[in-house]
C-alpha cells in the first residue's frame, strides 16, 4: 500500500497547486505542505520550487513522480491479480484505435489459440487516455502509435508504419496534389485530440513550421471507421496508417495521395510502466504478440 503522503505528492504533481489538492484529498492545505516537507526531509531533496507563482517539479520531484506512479500501477496490477486468483492468466491491457481495429484482432487470435484459457481485457482508447490508465494501474500494458515519455515508460517496438494521405478515387481536388500544402483547400477529415493519429499529423506539419489551422476547413470525428467512411463517400480527404487502410486500398475505395514532401514513417509500440516488478512478464507477453 502506498504510503498517504505519497498519495499527496501524487495529487499535488496531479493540480501542481496545493489548495486544489487539499480540495481533492479532502484534507487542509497545511497537511498538504506538511506531507510534502515529510518526503523532502525523507529524501533530502527539494520536489517542488516556485517559478513566478507557478508551482513546478525539480529533478529530484520527477524522478520520485515516476517511481511513485510504477509504484502504484504495480500494487494495482498485483491486487487485480491477487482478486483473480492464480488459475488462469489474465491479460488486461489497452490499445490505441488503429491498432484495436486493424491488428488487434490477429493478435489475439493467435495468444487464445496458444492458451484458450487467458482472460482477456482490452481498453480500446486514444493515447493520451491510456497513458493515464496505465499511470492509475488501471491496465498493465498498452498497444500505442502516440508520443509518450520513454523515460517513463518501458517500450518495445511492435512495428513501423508508412502514414499517408488518402482520398477517394474520384476526389475532385481543387488542385493537383504535389505537396502537402495543395491540400489546405481540402476539408481535412481529423481524428480527435488525444489520438496518436492526430498527433503524428500535427508534428509532421509543425516541422514544416504548418499546422493543422492551414486547413480551411476541419471535421473531427473519433471513429476510424467514421473517418474512413467519409473518405470514401468523398467528403474530405484525410491522413492514416497504411495498415489502416490496407484492404481499400487493395479494393480501390480509397487512394493513396503521393506528395513530395511527406513521406512519413511511425512507430507503434508496445508500453508499461518503467521500473515495473512485472517487467519480464511483460516482455514475454510482447514476444507472444509478436508472432
Amino acid at each position: 500500500m502506498l504510503d498517504f503522503r505519497m498519495e499527496t505528492f501524487l495529487t499535488v504533481c496531479q493540480f501542481m497547486n496545493f489548495t486544489r489538492a487539499s480540495e481533492k484529498l479532502n484534507i487542509t492545505q497545511p497537511a498538504v505542505s506538511q506531507h510534502i516537507h515529510f518526503l523532502e526531509e525523507h529524501y533530502h531533496a527539494k520536489l517542488f520550487r516556485y517559478e513566478g507563482r507557478k508551482l513546478k517539479l525539480t529533478a529530484a520531484g520527477e524522478i520520485l513522480r515516476n517511481a511513485s506512479l510504477t509504484m502504484m500501477h504495480d500494487e494495482q496490477s498485483m491486487q487485480n491479480r491477487m482478486l483473480a486468483g492464480k488459475e488462469t492468466e489474465e491479460l488486461c491491457f489497452g490499445a490505441t484505435r488503429t491498432i484495436g481495429d486493424v491488428l488487434m484482432g490477429k493478435i489475439l487470435k493467435r495468444y487464445t489459440d496458444e492458451d484458450p484459457d487467458v482472460r482477456v481485457r482490452m481498453i480500446v482508447e486514444n493515447t493520451r487516455e491510456l497513458l493515464r490508465r496505465l499511470d492509475d494501474g488501471t491496465i498493465d500494458f498498452a498497444l500505442v502509435e502516440g508520443f509518450f515519455q520513454k523515460n517513463e515508460y518501458e517500450c518495445r517496438r511492435y512495428s513501423v508504419e508508412p502514414y499517408i494521405a488518402v482520398s477517394a478515387p474520384d476526389y475532385p481536388f481543387q488542385k493537383r496534389p504535389d505537396v502537402i500544402e495543395d491540400l489546405f483547400h481540402e476539408r481535412l477529415l481529423l481524428r480527435e485530440e488525444g489520438s496518436g493519429t492526430r498527433e503524428v499529423l500535427e508534428r509532421c506539419l509543425d516541422a514544416q513550421n504548418l499546422s493543422v489551422s492551414d486547413f480551411d476547413r476541419v471535421l473531427e470525428a473519433g471513429s476510424l471507421q467514421t473517418i474512413k467512411e467519409l473518405t470514401k463517400a468523398g467528403c474530405g480527404i484525410t491522413f492514416l496508417y497504411g495498415t489502416a487502410v490496407q484492404d481499400e486500398l487493395r479494393e480501390g475505395t480509397l487512394k493513396q495521395i503521393p506528395l513530395r514532401n511527406f513521406q512519413v514513417y511511425h512507430e507503434f509500440n508496445f508500453i508499461w510502466r518503467r521500473g515495473s516488478i512485472y517487467g519480464d512478464r511483460y516482455d514475454e507477453i510482447f514476444r507472444r504478440f509478436s508472432g
